[in-house]
This record gives C-alpha cells, sequence and structure tokens, in this order.
C-alpha cells in the first residue's frame, strides 16, 4: 500500500467527541476518515446529505436572476472589466 499522511486542523472538542464516537464502532480516526474518503470517491461526491448555505430570499431571488441571465442569449454579456465599463460610459 502506498500511503501519505494527511494532516486536518480541527477543533480539539469536535476531535475528542468524534474519537468517542468512532472508538465505540472499534475505528480510529485515521480508519473513520479514510472511510468517508473511500465513500467519497465511490459516490463521487460528500456522502451525505447536508446543506452548506441556504440564502434568504433576497439571495435567492439574485440568484434565480443570475442563472436566468446566463440562460438568455438575447442578453449581452462581456468578457472582460475592460469591456463593461467602456459600456456603461465609465
Amino acid at each position: 500500500m502506498n500511503t501519505v499522511n494527511l494532516n486536518i486542523t480541527t477543533d480539539r472538542d469536535v476531535r475528542d467527541q468524534a474519537a468517542l464516537i468512532f472508538d465505540g464502532l472499534g475505528l480510529d480516526i485515521t480508519e473513520a476518515v479514510n472511510i468517508f474518503l473511500m465513500a467519497a470517491i465511490r459516490e463521487h461526491t460528500i456522502p451525505f446529505e447536508f446543506e452548506a448555505y441556504i440564502p434568504n430570499s433576497v439571495t435567492a431571488s439574485a440568484i434565480e436572476e443570475g442563472r436566468r441571465i446566463a440562460r438568455d442569449k438575447s442578453i449581452k454579456g462581456y468578457s472582460t472589466i475592460k469591456d463593461l465599463k467602456a459600456a456603461l460610459g465609465v
């Protein structure tokens, strides 16, 4: 097996609480992290559901507007800041 060291920084309490859980499962932290990494590789994503960010209504509307603009071929886009500034007369 071709192994490498992986250094992870986390809160001491998080590590200690996780270690207690993993110990109860017969695992150490290294084994648990390897299980997580192998599941991520197998599933090609984080292997559990989570909400990374839930935008408020204003942000959600702005995101949707941006997506609509990106799909709408009739809306002029700009490749550079210089082109955008020229269009704005700045």
